[in-house]
């Protein structure tokens, strides 16, 4: 695994602390792994709806209605 030292601003510092403080998380670096995870798994989402949106416009229609975009979409953000 990578060793990586960065910095935090002081009220970030600070919840970082109280979330492990509150055994939420063992160590300050799987907290951040952890909200790594998600801002990537977040952007895989963003992606999808993009790209969907794109192959819509471009093509002028599409077969699926509204509800089943956003069915879709709530998939995915529910993994």
């Amino acid at each position: 695994m990578a060793r990586q030292s960065i910095s935090f601003t002081e009220p970030n510092d600070e919840w970082l602390k109280h979330q492990v403080d509150n055994k939420e998380y063992s160590s300050k670096s799987e907290l951040v792994n952890d909200l790594i995870r998600q801002a990537r798994k977040q952007q895989l989402q963003i992606d999808w709806i993009s790209s969907k949106l794109e192959k819509a416009e471009s093509s002028g229609f599409t077969n699926d209605s509204k509800e089943q975009i956003l069915a879709q979409s709530k998939s995915l953000l529910n993994g």
